[in-house]
């Protein structure tokens, strides 16, 4: 059984709207996101990165950026300007990329069920940026950017969309990217509907916004003395996962930690299944391309007796690869590897190692849906950046005020 609850909605008008919405705030460096907002006032990285406000080199986690973040937040309500809906709704959010299409339910989904782990995660998060998260709500006493959710497909849900996106849409853009945004604001009389729909729906999976919930979280426990509130919800969108998008998150690494080429593919050949050639986006689970010297390998991972059927591909490499050929003790914290969204494809993987800014790409097979939840209702923990979910969520759009 899920919880939804509709709310209250704090967004642009529609003719702003392709100005206030911003890509997610952790997908991107202060500098990418100084020179995404530049010459936007509207743009909501001016609220999720207010850093880009103050002089370069200030602390992102310092006391004035949450000052700032507050400031620039009132300053948008005025200019854009954001409206507070009437009445609590649910929305219905659709997404076009290509030829990819998805539409999912935003709402506010139950913190407790989160707790409960019926709201399930399959990543650790970071206390810092747990924290950063926490201070910037607590701030602005709203939650700005939803949580990505999926859940096994409801034809129910399914029925309440298809009838919902026969209106005009209260938004519908193109973003710089090419990926189109439509919003529809759900009619009061389909809302038993969608909340019985979501009763059948056992349990939720979080795909991407791990420290946007973990943060709502915390936001409610630093509430608690207050009572009940718009703080034991946190926003979200929901997807069913027959519609939901995965793409491989890959690897680069600086330096072959004292190897040459030749020496690190004879330790590798070692260990794992290594051919030359191949195409630089793997075929099928199991197989790994990569990058080096000049040149792309097949690494066969299935097939090299390091993992048993049901091991993911990135953690074989970490515990063949990374760890006793790379040295890679900790890949959430060794300043080495850096991780390269699949939406960028592998030209970026060659131009990254080509360029000689790193010695080593490794171009990954997606992890499906279907490992995200087995490992999630287990109760397990994926590597860090095992998934890239694409198309993504804009910020700026829904905002759930918690004051």
């Amino acid at each position: 059984m899920s919880l939804i609850y509709p709310f209250a909605a704090l967004r642009p008008v529609p003719e702003a709207a392709a100005r206030v919405a911003a890509v997610p705030y952790d997908v991107v460096s202060t500098d990418e996101a100084r020179a995404l907002a530049a010459g936007n006032p509207l743009s909501f990285l001016h609220v999720s990165r207010p850093e880009i406000d103050l002089p370069a080199g200030t602390d992102p986690h310092g006391s004035e950026v949450y000052d700032r973040a507050v400031a620039n937040f009132a300053a948008l309500k005025q200019a854009a300007p954001l409206v507070l809906e009437d009445a609590p709704s649910f929305y219905v959010y659709r997404l076009h990329m290509g030829a990819h299409v998805q539409a999912g339910i935003a709402a506010c989904f139950s913190v407790d069920e989160y707790d409960r782990n019926l709201i399930r995660k399959h990543e650790k998060t970071r206390p810092d940026k747990e924290d950063d998260r926490t201070r910037h709500m607590l701030a602005i006493e709203a939650q700005t950017g939803p949580v990505f959710l999926t859940y096994k497909a409801s034809r129910a849900i399914d029925a309440v969309v298809a009838r919902v996106v026969q209106a005009a849409p209260l938004f519908d853009f193109t973003a710089p990217d090419g990926v189109r945004h439509e919003v529809w604001r759900v009619s009061p009389s389909e809302h038993a509907a969608l909340v019985g729909g979501f009763t059948a729906v056992p349990v939720l999976y979080i795909a991407d916004g791990h420290h946007r919930a973990a943060s709502a979280a915390r936001a409610r426990q630093a509430r608690a003395a207050d009572g009940a509130g718009e703080w034991d919800r946190v926003m979200a969108v929901a997807f069913p996962d027959d519609q939901v998008q995965v793409l491989p998150y890959n690897r680069v690494v600086r330096d072959l930690h004292g190897h040459g080429a030749e020496a690190f593919l004879e330790a590798l050949a070692a260990r794992l299944d290594v051919r030359e050639g191949g195409p630089p986006s793997p075929s099928r689970k199991g197989l790994a391309a990569m990058r080096v010297a000049g040149r792309w390998y097949t690494i066969d991972l299935a097939r090299s007796g390091a993992g048993a059927p049901a091991a993911l591909d990135v953690d074989i490499l970490e515990r063949e690869v990374l760890g006793p050929l790379l040295g890679i003790a900790d890949v959430r914290t060794d300043t080495r590897i850096e991780f390269v969204g699949g939406i960028r494809g592998t030209a970026e993987l060659e131009r990254l190692v080509d360029s000689g800014a790193f010695a080593v790409a490794f171009s990954m097979y997606p992890v499906s849906l279907d490992d995200l939840m087995r490992i999630a209702d287990a109760g397990g923990i994926m590597p860090p950046k095992s998934t890239w979910f694409e198309p993504k969520l804009r910020d700026g759009l829904l905002s759930h005020v918690i004051a």
